[in-house]
């Protein structure tokens, strides 16, 4: 929240990127000592540039007075919390959800997005949970802590504290801190007054903005249109003010104000009305390219409107109230639509708002972008052809991963990888890291399935995974095959959709590791049953890390949480504590090469923490003692436990006793279990790359964007790119103290996200690999 100090500065938003400053970008939060822009505005000439310094940045600008735009301290604080600078400029241009923001306050209800479900709660905490303020930017971002009420409890990440920091009290993982614009309002309904259907229609109703352009009809039954001014409520009954289309004089139309069922906008009267081209009427399976495609739920198609294509899919087909034909209910990719899936106040589909778009079915062609090439033309979509001789046909048999020799050869350079559309980096990343190069998941390219499961199956062998270990690039439309297969999936459930929006890698994997029935990769035991999972969420109640190591991570999540592994798993996939893409806990995590979790098996001899002999006892109290070092549980045999304890300050300490595995000889050489560190998932400003491990050099590592470039506009592709980065073991091999010290802007290449933006860490058992 505000300090005095903070008072003290003017803020501003940068509205858009000036070639005087290209490396500041849109979105940025700058600000200018108050007297010192006071002294400017006194100043007989109108200033064209201000002198301003960037919250982000530690050095001062000047930017184009016309690109600013002044902030209150606390609309800067809300959007601050906002790392991407995209979004951030969104949100405040759109201005709901900031004014929405401050007007919360502390026990307020509210709904938080949590891993992507809305959950209810009460606001308990407003404001900073980090201490990043700057002598030249007295603020920081201002988050929510809410906690989780009713059902919803236990599905937080913490108990109110953060890094240690306790900002409220609530239950145990019953606490979320999440930024405004994962926030919104909850209705409350009256116990004893259930909800008339005019309440309830008007609920659904699409909302309109100022702005819209809306049509209505007289008592003479002409239609009239208009321009909405305002919104209003009289008797709880919803009005709007418009302002009537002018005559043929030139003259204003007059003002009128209707209540808002009486008005409709002005694109869902007719397809004509969304300024769409309609072609001739067709046949339902339409012919393009002179294969048949039927059009139906979950088709991909196009629509041509105002100089352009637009693409969808059809959510919807039916029949529409006062409208002749059969319709179709489209999600749009781009915010081109009208609705959320309502039509005049009835809900047909759900959609994030902005992408419904009702349209004649005739209308509608199927996507070209994704429909297999001429006969003519050989196979290969000549889009990539063109540029590096790839094709996307599909490649039968088995097919090993790459091979350190192979990855130069085959990899490397601009429309190699996966290529990327439609938010589709998620999936690209994690498809890439798992299979370019290790082969610990190849059992669900083979594995035996449903009639269902196999097309998804076989989509992901035969047009993914083997193109690209055998060429080196998959096409975006064969990602796209799959996505629409997992649309399609009985296990999806309703909300974003795979085919058009953004979602988190973890979603993709435990979507299609419930497709293919993989059996769960971790399995967890907490004393009393064991859980299954696909990937493990680092949670840590407390923080006395600094610049932690994974193998850390990892153990002080497993004590935090009592926690032990019942099996050794064959991959195992780490999620960072963050909340959310956007609040990192760590500035800087160093990955782990090596993760041994021979500490962490619940039934597996361990080795005295002091001598090394067969330990009898576990003591939790002594985990976080120095003492003993920074990793590893701390088990002791009989002799050294007695040792340890004598001192005063543990003889307090609760032990626990340890039970070999039967059969275990104590003249044995105690095994110690580790996994290899072979991929990393990064994100920063909602965009996923990734790192992979290609051999067992401190060098063998590549990186990799599915969306590193682009050609044309609208209806160009995106360019992936592969390319080796040696300069990550630089860093890897560099002293701890030395790594601290480190500005990541200031390291080499793409190093700086490996260390700063790691989102998912990815170990293997190299026992259980199917290739060596």
């Amino acid at each position: 929240m505000a300090t005095e100090n903070s008072k003290e500065y003017v803020y501003f938003i940068i509205l858009k990127t000036t070639t005087q400053n290209s490396s500041v970008f849109s979105g940025h939060i700058c600000c200018i000592l108050q007297r010192i822009y006071n002294s400017i505005l006194d100043s007989p000439e109108e200033p064209k540039r201000l002198p301003v310094r960037c919250i982000s940045y530690s050095f001062e600008i000047h930017v184009e007075a016309e690109a600013l735009q002044l902030l209150t301290v606390k609309e800067a604080e809300l959007l601050l919390a906002l790392d991407n600078e995209e979004e951030r400029l969104r949100t405040f241009q759109e201005k709901e959800r900031l004014d929405f923001a401050l007007t919360l306050t502390e026990g307020t209800a509210v709904s938080v997005e949590v891993t992507g479900a809305w959950c209810d709660g009460v606001i308990r905490y407003i404001g900073t949970i980090t201490d990043t303020r700057m002598p030249i930017a007295p603020i920081s971002g201002t988050v929510f802590g809410i906690e989780l009420e009713g059902k919803y409890k236990g599905k937080g990440q913490n108990d109110g504290t953060f890094r240690g920091q306790r900002y409220f009290t609530c239950g145990v993982n019953c606490g979320v801190f999440a930024p405004f614009t994962r926030i919104r309002g909850t209705v409350q309904k009256k116990p004893d007054s259930p909800p008339s259907k005019k309440h309830d229609a008007e609920s659904q109703m699409e909302p309109l903005g100022i702005g819209d352009r809306v049509t209505f009809f007289m008592e003479d039954d002409k239609g009239r249109h208009g321009t909405v001014l305002g919104l209003e409520i009289e008797q709880d009954a919803k009005h709007v003010l418009i302002q009537m289309d002018g005559n043929e004089k030139g003259e204003d139309g007059q003002i009128m104000h209707l209540p808002i069922d009486c008005v409709i906008r002005e694109e869902l009267l007719s397809p004509a009305d969304l300024k769409v081209k309609l072609p001739p009427d067709q046949p339902l399976a339409s012919s393009v390219d002179g294969e048949a495609d039927d059009i139906s739920l979950n088709s991909m198609v196009q629509v041509e409107m105002t100089g352009r294509k637009a693409y969808g899919t059809v959510r919807w087909i039916g029949k529409l109230p006062d409208k002749e034909g059969i319709m179709a209910g489209l999600e749009m990719e781009e915010d081109l639509g009208v609705s959320d899936g309502s039509f005049k106040g009835r809900r047909f589909f759900s959609c994030p708002a902005r992408r419904g778009l009702f349209i004649r079915l005739s209308s509608c062609q199927p996507d070209t972008r994704f429909l297999p090439p001429k006969a003519d033309e050989g196979g290969p979509s000549s889009k990539f052809s063109d540029i590096n001789g790839a094709d996307d046909r599909s490649v039968f048999g088995n097919v090993a991963p790459l091979r350190t020799d192979q990855v130069q050869q085959l990899l490397i350079g601009n429309m190699k990888g996966i290529q990327g559309h439609c938010n589709s980096c998620y999936m690209d990343a994690a498809l890439f890291s798992l299979f370019s190069c290790s082969s610990v998941l190849d059992s669900l390219l083979f594995k035996s399935a449903g009639s269902v499961d196999q097309s998804v199956q076989t989509i992901l062998r035969e047009d993914i995974v083997n193109p690209l270990r055998s060429k080196g690039f998959v096409a975006e439309r064969s990602v796209m095959k799959l996505r629409k297969k997992l649309q399609a999936s009985r296990y999806m459930t309703t909300g974003p959709t795979f085919t058009t929006d953004e979602k988190d890698p973890e979603e993709f994997l435990n979507l299609i590791g419930h497709i293919l029935h993989l059996e769960p990769l971790l399995k967890l035991s907490t004393g009393k049953k064991v859980q299954e999972s696909f990937c493990y969420q680092i949670f840590l109640d407390q923080d006395s890390l600094v610049l932690p190591t994974v193998q850390q991570l990892l153990e002080h999540s497993f004590y935090s949480n009592s926690l032990k592994l019942a099996e050794v798993p064959s991959c195992l996939i780490l999620q960072m504590p963050r909340f959310g893409k956007k609040f990192k806990m760590f500035d800087k995590i160093i990955p782990s090469l090596e993760l041994d979790i021979s500490d962490l098996l619940l039934e597996n001899p361990q080795e005295c923490v002091l001598c090394g002999e067969l330990a009898a006892v576990e003591c939790a109290d002594c985990f976080r003692d120095p003492v003993f070092g920074s990793t590893g549980f701390k088990q002791f045999c009989s002799t050294c436990t007695k040792q340890v304890h004598r001192h005063p300050k543990r003889r307090s300490h609760t032990l626990c006793t340890l039970t070999p595995p039967e059969g275990f000889q104590q003249s044995v050489i105690i095994p110690r279990e580790k996994l290899q560190l072979f991929a990393v998932l990064c994100i920063e400003t909602s965009h996923y790359v990734s790192f992979v491990r290609h051999g067992s050099e401190p060098e063998d590592w590549i990186f990799f964007d599915s969306m590193a470039d682009r050609k044309g506009d609208q209806d160009g592709f995106n360019v992936p790119r592969v390319q080796l980065c040696p300069e990550v073991a630089r860093y890897l091999t560099m002293p701890l103290s030395q790594l601290a010290s480190q500005n990541p802007r200031e390291m080499e290449g793409v190093a700086k996200r490996l260390f700063c933006d790691a989102y998912m860490y990815l170990y293997q058992s190299p026992s259980m690999a199917l290739y060596h």
